[in-house]
């Protein structure tokens, strides 16, 4: 069986009805993602995508006991593109976040955010010389700050 094919056999039997689910690319390095486009997206995305997050666990312990899946092998389940347009504004908001940091040569925090979240803006400075990220607090207060580390003024 497919992993595709899990997908649309678990959304079934919760009652979604399910017109495609499409394996793509990533932006995210050794990661790609399954699109699954259904009229009741909304229901799957949830209040600010907390359906989808709980969603992207669950089906991924479901395919990790259907399929003898390699670890290494990463992806996230995208409804109707939500995902991939949250990931594209997390990395748009820490680059603008960047060059304030580069501007003003001081470190500059950004909003409390989950793991996976974070992940993306410190994936997003990876190639970045003069940029590093720190995440820091605890719990829901976690946050990345991103520091300049270029020349600094004293």
């Amino acid at each position: 069986m497919r992993k595709e094919e899990i997908i649309e056999d678990f959304l079934a039997k919760l009652g979604i009805d399910v017109e495609l689910v499409e394996k793509k690319d990533s932006d995210l390095e050794g990661c790609f993602r399954y699109v699954i486009n259904t009229p009741e997206a909304a229901l799957l995305i949830g209040n600010k995508g907390e359906t989808l997050n709980a969603l992207n666990h669950i089906l991924r312990k479901v395919i990790e006991k259907n399929l003898e899946q390699d670890p290494e092998e990463k992806f996230f389940i995208d409804i109707g593109e939500y995902q991939n347009k949250r990931v594209q504004d997390i990395k748009n908001k820490a680059v603008i976040l960047g060059e304030r940091a580069r501007f003003f040569k001081k470190d500059v925090e950004m909003p409390p955010m989950s793991a996976y979240e974070r992940m993306i803006v410190h994936s997003t400075f990876t190639n970045y010389s003069d940029i590093e990220t720190e995440s820091s607090g605890r719990g829901y207060e976690r946050r990345v700050v991103i520091k300049y580390k270029g020349e600094q003024e004293i």
